[in-house]
Formats: structure tokens, sequence, C-alpha cells
């Protein structure tokens, strides 16, 4: 199968990790081989509750036994999706109401800017540098990355980046801006944190110019810091909020909630503004729908918060001069980016899963499962530090 892998499935870098997989469950994946590995990624912090939750699991197969798909996004009326948008509406502070549901979080970033400049009637979006949204061409405009970019320019016109927690730079939002989009906490560039109140200073400006925030929470939503959506941490409402990931618990989804009046614009002049085949696809909502009942409904979200200060209690070694992160979106920024690789590769050879951020190179990506335990915790970071300390004598 691995030389199938490479011949007929498109690669995505040069050297893939090409594990053979034959089954999940919990915070492990099993390969082929009889292997058993500890997940500290959980699918780059989608599998929000480990592999194949029972909750999840049974949502799926009662919808199997009802229907699949049968029209496409907003003209029948599919249980799954109503409950989940209206439950989700529940979970928000206004004017946050009305969600769409889509395929993916690049997906829902380029509906969201869409949205953005349908309800300013405004063309300029404002970005930060070292943003990641997605690799669709509006999410990759708004891309804070330019090598990233280069090959597929030209983009869309009039994106323009500033310094995340640069607070001068806020005067580049002016009267002509659509949206400002943000990642509440920066993933890609090494899960970077607003500080000193800037999503406040961002909001306030926003206001000013007449504005949307759109808030990114495609990586930190659905309990992953502790609360629902990372932007709870700092006071702040976005018009237009993002998000996929963990909302699926395993599953493709991805989707952008706005006020009723601003969603409303999508519908009308034109009609079909935003449309998709297969977003609100019962089964992916049903899955999304018991994966928010789950980390509402337990005590995942506070135990989250318990379970990083596990970690950073287990991840001390002179080789890591950080941990960044809330919850379990955790980074260890390493002296190198030769050594967070010896890291990862290493760990892999004995059975801990961890990966890479996409611009900081010394750091190793730490976001298991909301679900695992503490025995597991101890155990994976016990394997890290014994990494760390070979590479320290070596």
């Amino acid at each position: 199968m691995k030389e199938d892998f490479f011949k007929y499935q498109t690669q995505t870098t040069p050297h893939p990790l090409a594990m053979e997989i034959s089954h999940a469950q919990g915070s492990y994946i099993y390969d082929t081989n009889g292997n058993k590995h500890l997940d500290f990624v959980a699918g780059v912090s989608a599998c929000s509750l480990g592999h194949r939750h029972p909750r999840v699991v049974k949502a799926i197969k009662n919808q199997l036994d009802k229907y699949l798909h049968v029209m496409v996004y907003g003209e029948y009326i599919q249980q799954p999706a109503v409950a989940l948008t209206k439950l989700l509406a529940t979970h928000l502070p206004a004017p946050l109401e009305t969600t769409y549901l889509v395929n993916s979080g690049a997906e829902a970033i380029d509906g969201a800017l869409k949205l953005a400049r349908r309800v300013t009637n405004r063309t300029e979006l404002v970005f930060a540098n070292k943003a990641y949204h997605g690799n669709t061409f509006g999410a990759l405009s708004v891309m804070g990355n330019n090598e990233r970019k280069k090959p597929f320019a030209p983009l869309l016109p009039d994106c323009n980046p500033i310094d995340f927690n640069n607070f001068d730079a806020l005067e580049k939002i002016t009267t002509k801006t659509a949206a400002i989009i943000l990642e509440t906490i920066q993933g890609g560039a090494g899960f970077v944190f607003p500080e000193k109140d800037y999503l406040k200073k961002v909001r306030k400006r926003c206001d000013e110019t007449g504005t949307l925030l759109i808030l990114d929470e495609i990586q930190p939503g659905f309990g992953r810091t502790g609360k629902l959506f990372g932007f709870q941490h700092f006071n702040v409402v976005p018009d237009i909020l993002v998000m996929g990931k963990g909302m699926g618990g395993g599953m493709p989804i991805g989707a952008f909630t706005a006020s009723q009046n601003h969603m409303a614009l999508l519908k009308d002049n034109p009609k079909l503004g935003h449309i998709t085949t297969f977003g609100g696809n019962p089964v992916i909502a049903a899955a999304a729908l018991a994966t928010l009942k789950e980390v509402t409904e337990t005590e995942l979200m506070p135990q989250t918060l318990q379970k990083e200060q596990l970690f950073r209690k287990l991840l001390k070694h002179p080789l890591i001069k950080e941990v960044r992160g809330k919850g379990l979106m955790l980074a260890l920024i390493m002296d190198s980016a030769e050594i967070a690789s010896e890291v990862i590769l290493r760990c892999k050879d004995r059975n801990l899963i961890l990966f890479w951020l996409l611009f900081e190179p010394k750091a190793v990506r730490i976001t298991p499962p909301l679900t695992i335990s503490e025995a597991e915790i101890r155990q994976g970071c016990h394997t890290i530090i014994q990494v760390l300390q070979e590479i320290e004598k070596g």
C-alpha cells in the first residue's frame, strides 16, 4: 500500500511520515505493524474528543440509518444541521446567532471574507503577518507568508498585512477596510497570544472605522483553550466567527457565524451569494452536534486547563526555552529548528506522535485530544524528556 500511496495519492511534502494506519481509538493510533502510537497531535487539533469517541460514533451510525445527502445547503430542513446551529447560538454572545455550515475551515474563511465585503461594500482586507487561515485562494490571500503565496500569485487584490500585537499598525485599518481577519491565537506562527488588550484595541478601531472583525477560531475553538472559543478569554466579540477542525470530532466541517442581519445578505442580490453542495451534511452535522454536546455538557473544558498545568510541570528541560499556548494548544519552543525536528522524529520512533508548526521552525506541536488522560500525559512527557536528555548528551 505504501508504494500505491506514493504513486497514486498526491503528496504535499517531499518526505511524508507515511505511517500505514490500521485503526485508531481514544488517544492512540495503531499502524499495520501492530505498533501503538500515543497521539499528542489529534489530527492537527481536529480530533478534539480523540479517535472514534463513542458519542460521536453513535451519532454517525444513528444518522446513517435515516438519510445521507439529500439536497444542496439551505434548501431542505435537516434536523442535525438545525440542532447544531441552534445549540451553537446558545453558547455564543450576541450578535453571533446565525451559522453557515461548510466543509472545512478554509472554505469558511472564504465565506467570511465574502460576507465582509458584502456587508460593508468595501474591498480592502487587513490580515496579520505570519497568519495562517487555510489554502484556498481567499484564505491564501490573507496568509502572512509571502514565500508560500508567491507561486500562486496574483491573489485577491486589496489585501494588506500588519504585524500581530503591533498597536501602531492598527492605524492601517481605515474607512476603506471591509474587515480585519485575525487568528485569536496565532497558530502557525508558534501559538502567539494577543498581548496587553490587543484584541480590545482592534475591536475599538473596527468600531471607529465601520470595519468588521473576523476572528479565526479554527484551531483554538471547541474547548481546546479551556473555553469554547479562544476569544472568550479576551472579552472581545467578533462580527464574524470562523470555526472548523475540532468542531466535527474527527469529521470534516467548517462554519462561519454572524448576526442574522448580516447573514441575510447572502440569500439575495445575488441569490445564492454563497453556496455549497455538501455543507451541513447530515452525517457530519450529527457528529459535530455530538461533539459540541460532549464538550459543553462535561468537565472537559476545565480539565483542559488542569492538563495544561500538568504538561507545564513535566516538560522542563534546558533545551525547552518556552512552553507557549493555552489549555491543550501548546508549543515547545526549542533552542533551534534542528533540535525541534530531532525531538519530533525521535519521539516518532518511540511511538509518540508530535508535529511541526508552519512558520515557527523551533516549535514542537502538542495538541492532544481533550480526552487524554493524566497517565497518558505523563507517559508522553516522559518520552519527550528522555529524548531531550539524549540530544543534550549527544
